[in-house]
């Protein structure tokens, strides 16, 4: 079977305006995403008042750790929830099967809100929340192939993309809607209420968004691509088999993924998620003043996802999406480093004025990167490099002799690290107090501030920042709903469409902070983390150009 089926050389329907229904498909399958994503955001945003609720019986830094673990666990099941809600929609339709994720999304993010804490429970509470967790991803993995289809569907030839492009914006408006009302708390009860027992009212208010969710959902009818095909009996029996067991479709499948997918998603967490890691975690902008930054910037940005969309039935959709790659792998060091410019100029010029050096031995130096918190880094290369990295300190590395104690080079100042190997607990806690000590009064000393001064802060040109990475965000994911819709027939659609996505963004994009940061760790360079993102947009961008057709004049009948 083609996995397309062209219209080429035949006239297309003449465009229309858009008819009640159709606004309400577009309205409910929209409103229904946004509050999705508003649960799945919640816990990301909130990540660190849950590592001290239900994951207390560890120390604070391992509690962190697990948090965030139980954040990426939702993301890793995503393509399991694709494979199991798309098989469903393709067999059963697009209606029910995502009515059936929007109500274990909202259900499972209402208990989080009413769980008890691990001082309540014990480790039951850490295990019901993974469990949750776990069932947000798998709902999350079918929602958006649903959503995305069942718009695709009802829309006209010649308008998906602008039909598609509203559920585009729902990742965005989820995520400003949970920062908005995450702050809105905030604000009302105070830090210390909101640490205590207020943070819990974000997840609760969830279940009067999917009381509105289900109640619009139930009202819409399937769509007709669906009620057509089921009609004369050609619905797939074994839509996995069929998706993924024949060549002629499997490899369409990897190039959506390769191709599109991957690229999208790595720039869609840089411009979202991973600018706000930068502010907070970088260079030490208060939570408060970077949510607000990343909110306005959403603000502004977002209309262009619709923008990107009906421009996308015009000029295709493969040329935005390899443009927005392609742009943003020039862009991203340029524009990191006018962030920092911008945000804490304080550090940039004791980066330039102070430079910092590691001088040690190659081999006594690990690569930092310990997810479940069991491994101990004690030579003396590792705690010089643990304290910089932790302090958002940038610094080249030099060689030293073999077995050689690790130098910290701070301008002209040096500091002698230690080894840790063979001491007491103890005796490791005091040099490694006495190391820090010394290390934070030489920085500090050379300028590198605690935390970026707010009045030096540029609020406006950070906005303009911003708000150019989410319209790069817009540029690759405002079209790519239509294309993937376009790539795969009726029978199969649900299927074929959610699993290259939901692995895209679900592991490329998912683990991209975890995995920039790591190399910015391993590095010492605060900017090298942008090679990630950078390397695979460069992919997407090379695959998607030679071996990716467009696909805006295809029709969606089999």
């Amino acid at each position: 079977m083609s996995t397309t089926v062209s219209s080429t050389g035949a006239p297309a329907p003449a465009s229309r305006p858009m008819t009640k229904e159709e606004r309400r498909v577009i309205f409910a399958s929209s409103l229904g995403t946004v509050f999705e994503w508003y649960d799945f955001y919640l816990y990301g945003s909130l990540a660190a008042i849950i590592a001290r609720q239900f994951f207390s019986g560890v120390n604070e830094t391992a509690a962190f750790i697990f948090a965030l673990l139980a954040f990426a666990a939702g993301f890793a099941v995503r393509p399991f929830g694709a494979l199991v809600f798309g098989r469903l929609g393709d067999m059963v339709g697009r209606k029910y099967t995502f009515l059936i994720t929007i109500l274990i999304m909202g259900l499972s993010t209402f208990i989080v809100g009413i769980l008890p804490s691990y001082a309540s429970i014990g480790m039951a509470a850490p295990v019901i929340l993974i469990i949750l967790r776990l069932a947000q991803g798998l709902a999350l993995g079918g929602e958006y192939g649903g959503a995305a289809t069942y718009v695709a569907e009802h829309a006209p030839h010649g308008r998906r993309g602008a039909y598609t492009s509203w559920i585009q914006t729902t990742a965005t408006l989820g995520l400003f809607l949970s920062l908005l009302v995450i702050l809105g708390v905030r604000t009302a009860t105070g830090e210390e209420a909101f640490a205590a027992w207020a943070w819990r009212v974000p997840f609760l208010v969830s279940i009067l968004l999917l009381a509105i969710s289900v109640w619009i959902r139930l009202k819409l009818n399937e769509s007709p691509a669906f009620q057509r095909m089921k009609a004369e009996g050609k619905e797939s029996k074994a839509p996995l088999t069929e998706s993924f067991g024949r060549w002629s479709n499997l490899k369409v499948v990897l190039l959506a993924l390769l191709g599109l997918t991957a690229g999208q998603a790595v720039v869609w967490y840089t411009g979202q998620f991973y600018s706000l890691f930068f502010l907070t975690q970088t260079l030490k902008v208060d939570a408060f003043t970077a949510n607000i930054l990343i909110a306005l910037a959403l603000l502004i940005g977002t209309p262009f996802f619709v923008i990107f969309g009906t421009l996308s039935d015009r000029i295709g959709r493969k040329p935005i999406i390899m443009a927005g790659c392609l742009i943003a792998a020039l862009a991203y060091f340029p524009l990191f480093k006018a962030i920092t410019h911008y945000a804490n100029p304080a550090l940039e010029a004791a980066q330039a004025n102070a430079p910092v050096v590691v001088v040690a031995d190659p081999k006594s130096c690990s690569f930092q990167f310990n997810p479940v918190g069991t491994a101990k880094f004690v030579s003396s290369c590792d705690q010089a490099k643990s304290f910089l990295a932790s302090n958002s300190v940038n610094y080249s590395n030099e060689t030293a002799p073999a077995g050689s104690v690790a130098k910290i080079k701070i301008g002209d100042t040096t500091v002698d690290s230690f080894e840790g190997a063979g001491l007491s607990t103890a005796e490791m806690k005091t040099r490694s107090d006495e190391l820090k000590a010394r290390l934070t009064s030489e920085i500090r000393n050379h300028g590198y501030p605690a935390k970026a001064d707010p009045a030096q802060i540029n609020h406006v040109m950070l906005v303009v920042l911003l708000t150019l990475l989410v319209i790069l965000v817009t540029m690759v994911y405002g079209p790519i709903a239509a294309m993937l819709v376009e790539m795969f027939p009726t029978r199969i659609r649900y299927t074929s469409m959610s699993l290259p996505y939901h692995i895209g963004n679900g592991w490329f994009g998912g683990f991209l902070p975890t995995t920039a940061f790591a190399i910015v760790a391993a590095t010492g360079n605060i900017y090298n983390g942008l090679w990630y993102p950078i390397a695979i947009a460069v992919m997407s961008l090379v695959v998607g150009t030679l071996f990716i057709k467009e696909t805006k004049d295809n029709r969606l009948e089999d």
